[in-house]
């Protein structure tokens, strides 16, 4: 498994063992969960950002869910 070292202040780091005992995880989990967490939502919103634009620059087409069904097939 792989290592990343993270440089924080003598204080930050009494504040996110604060937080680790606080959830119950270790430290290493608390900064993997919640450091991932931002970066998937960030990703979403980007990816969601570039969605929009794409639709506003087609003319705000729309596709009906039968027409994704028949592409993509149906729930089973």
């Amino acid at each position: 498994m792989a290592m990343i070292t993270v440089r924080v202040s003598d204080s930050e780091k009494e504040w996110l063992n604060y937080m680790a005992d606080f959830y119950g995880i270790s430290l290493s989990d608390l900064l993997k969960t919640y450091s991932m967490e931002q970066l998937e939502d960030e990703y979403d919103r980007q990816t969601a950002d570039i969605a929009y634009k794409r639709w506003l620059e087609n003319g705000k087409q729309t596709v009906s869910m039968d027409e994704i069904l028949s592409e993509f097939g149906g729930l089973e």
